[in-house]
């Protein structure tokens, strides 16, 4: 096997650990000597070891001149675990093969520059594009300190969420709806504004489909939100959380009412009568919300797209034409096509009868 085949091997290993390791990075790690894999690991739950330590410690015999393959360059610093490049050192690997740097500014280079210093071959940028493909939440979260943004849309061919009333059931298919509930379960968090609580009421949760459930995010600038909602019913793992304005703090009965509940409420800034975005991500991020999927409604999108707050779109397409009804975007300002906000595709695939569309800016 080529270094390209072992790295493509340490990614899909690292995917398993999706949902159990944010805000730390999806890392998988093949060990090979005499061109047979003697070890594997992955990093499998926040504070634990990572996954250069489980692959050594699953070695059944010495890995003294082997080569170590990671899709992420090994961490050199004392954080919640030990630093991996003394352990790859100490265990005197011989060749390391990294996928790509790690953007944390503690790690950036250093692990490399001390393997290499030990006398070890490195090589790097490995499939980089790929490897920095799949830690796109982490990298943006350790340099930014704010969570990735995807805009979640599903929506008819004719652009619009839900008909006049507000009905949005269902605007997707079945399998579309499940692939939702996979990318929650692959998120820190799902974040919708108040309307969509109150025309919906959702759960949030993943129960279309295997993975551990997201937090709920309801942005209500004026701490509204009624507490008989399934939101929080359903919120017995305690990851409910409310965005509400600064002034929301004199609502005392409410506020208790709420966290009587196992809701957690945060307070940002208020700007012509919403939530200031920018203040939101911030806070979100200290509560080490790494990621984020805006699953709606039309208000919701409109003030990320507006404010050039998100970083990628899913739009799921039905092939429905409804005419009249709520688009999935309002009014943004604009006055030509020419100054229209201009988005890339990225993939685009059948999910049953629909289309899904992925977009980045």
């Amino acid at each position: 096997m080529t270094d390209e085949s072992y790295i493509k091997l340490a990614i899909e290993i690292a995917k398993k650990g999706r949902g159990n390791v944010s805000p730390n990075p999806l890392v998988g790690c093949i060990i090979v000597k005499d061109e047979r894999i003697i070890g594997a690991g992955y990093h499998e739950k926040y504070g634990e070891n990572h996954a250069e330590i489980n692959a050594i410690n699953s070695a059944k015999e010495s890995i003294e001149g082997s080569t170590l393959f990671v899709n992420l360059e090994p961490c050199s610093y004392q954080g919640l675990t030990p630093p991996c490049v003394d352990k790859i050192i100490e265990n005197k690997v011989k060749r390391v093969v990294i996928g790509t740097l790690d953007m944390n500014p503690l790690v950036c280079g250093n692990g490399i520059k001390k393997l290499k210093s030990a006398g070890i071959d490195v090589k790097a940028g490995i499939l980089e594009n790929d490897c920095a493909a799949l830690n796109k939440f982490f990298f943006k979260f350790i340099t930014k300190k704010v969570p990735y943004v995807t805009l979640k849309i599903a929506q008819t061919l004719d652009g619009k969420i839900a008909d006049k009333k507000g009905d949005s059931k269902w605007v997707s298919s079945l399998l579309s709806r499940r692939y939702v509930h996979e990318l929650r379960s692959k998120y820190d968090a799902v974040l919708i504004g108040l309307g969509t609580v109150m025309k919906d009421n959702p759960s949030l949760t993943v129960r279309l489909t295997e993975g551990r459930n997201p937090r709920r995010v309801i942005l209500d600038t004026r701490l509204r939100l009624s507490t008989e909602h399934k939101l929080f019913s359903g919120n017995s793992d305690k990851k409910l959380v409310i965005v509400t304005s600064n002034k929301s703090k004199s609502k005392e009965r409410k506020l208790k009412r709420i966290k009587s509940k196992g809701a957690e409420v945060i307070f940002v800034r208020e700007d012509k009568g919403k939530l200031n975005l920018k203040n939101i991500l911030k806070e979100l991020g200290k509560i080490n919300i790494s990621s984020v999927l805006v699953e709606g409604g039309k208000a919701i999108f409109s003030s990320f797209v507006k404010e050039n707050m998100f970083d990628d779109l899913f739009v799921f397409i039905s092939p429905k034409i409804l005419g009249n009804g709520i688009p999935a975007v309002s009014d943004l300002g604009i006055k030509s096509i020419s100054k229209s906000l201009k988005v890339k595709f990225v993939n685009a695939e059948m999910i049953g009868d629909d289309v899904l569309a992925e977009l980045t800016k």
